[in-house]
């Protein structure tokens, strides 16, 4: 059961498009309205966990999987233009308008190819194979989707704390374009291997 716990940390808390975005928001000092955002992530994975360890991978067909990812990778896009536009505000007495909220953070990871790539390991093979299943697949899916919200969380904290060694607001907006670039690079990446290349094996 170990070995399960190992894999979910070694794919949750790898750089992805859901932690760049965690640590962009911890650099823009909004670590505190980022809860949202991480539990959102946490209850998409929770929903992923569930559904395919009940239902299993032949729930969600290829062609389906192949829609949802271009979906994903529409909302990727989506979320690197409003990072990019995001007001860089450093007065304390005057906060920033809130980048990521709940919804944000629960409709990027549903429609993040990634994230149902990553728990079908899980849910089709490990699970089986430790005997987990009815009751104890429920909380065992909980406590995974737990790590999965702690995951940008994370990312979070590790960006506040260099936030808090940034004090000017160009530095900031252009690490924001960073970030939204390589969002846009997730994005294309994405599309190319779980959209052009599945499409194109379907015909």
């Amino acid at each position: 059961m170990l070995a399960i716990i190992a894999y979910a940390l070694g794919v949750m808390y790898t750089p992805g498009p859901v932690n760049l975005l965690g640590l962009n928001v911890g650099i823009n000092g909004q670590g505190k309205q980022a809860l949202g955002f991480c539990l959102g992530v946490g209850l998409a994975m929770l929903i992923y966990l569930l559904v395919l360890g009940w239902a299993g991978a032949a729930w969600i067909s290829q062609g389906s999987r192949v829609v949802l990812s271009a979906l994903g990778c529409a909302y990727i896009l989506y979320l690197a233009f409003k990072v990019a536009r995001a007001n860089i505000t450093l007065e304390t007495h005057a906060p920033a308008p809130r980048m990521l909220s709940f919804r944000d953070g629960l409709m990027m990871q549903l429609l993040n190819p990634k994230a149902m790539v990553a728990t079908l390991p899980i849910t089709t093979l490990q699970f089986p194979a430790a005997g987990i299943q009815g009751v104890s697949l429920f909380l065992w899916s909980l406590g995974l989707a737990a790590l999965a919200a702690g995951a940008p969380g994370s990312y979070v904290v590790m960006g506040s704390l260099l936030g808090q060694r940034v004090k000017h607001a160009g530095l900031i907006k252009g690490f924001n374009w960073i970030m939204a670039g390589l969002l846009v690079a997730v994005s294309l990446s994405i599309g190319y291997e779980h959209v052009w290349l599945a499409a194109t094996a379907q015909s």
